[in-house]
């Protein structure tokens, strides 16, 4: 008497093979995806450095190329009362703390 083998035990080891392959290749290209986003995102972050090294450079040129104003002192006025009108009202601005407790 022979007796047949079950067929059902070679068609769930094909079945868990074909998973296994399934999940292995889904990693794998999970894995590559992920690869190129941080490569692209070196590539844009290198990209912005380079424009910004640039625009700082031409900017720089830019203010040294430009003519600098020159300030012609204001000659004092001629007079008895020179000395008062000399002098200038000023506004000091003193902030106040932040940090300060209030009581």
């Amino acid at each position: 008497m022979t007796t047949a083998t079950p067929l059902t035990n070679n068609t769930q080891l094909s079945v868990n093979v074909t998973t296994k392959s399934q999940e292995q290749s889904l990693y794998q290209s999970s894995g590559a995806i992920v690869a190129a986003i941080v490569v692209g995102v070196i590539i844009i972050f290198t990209v912005v450095l380079l424009i910004l090294k640039t625009y700082n450079r031409h900017m720089r040129v830019r203010r040294e190329l430009e003519p600098k104003a020159s300030k012609l002192p204001v000659p004092p006025p001629v007079g008895h009362n020179s000395h008062s009108l000399a002098q200038q009202p000023s506004v000091t601005f003193i902030p106040v703390d932040i940090h300060m407790q209030s009581r």
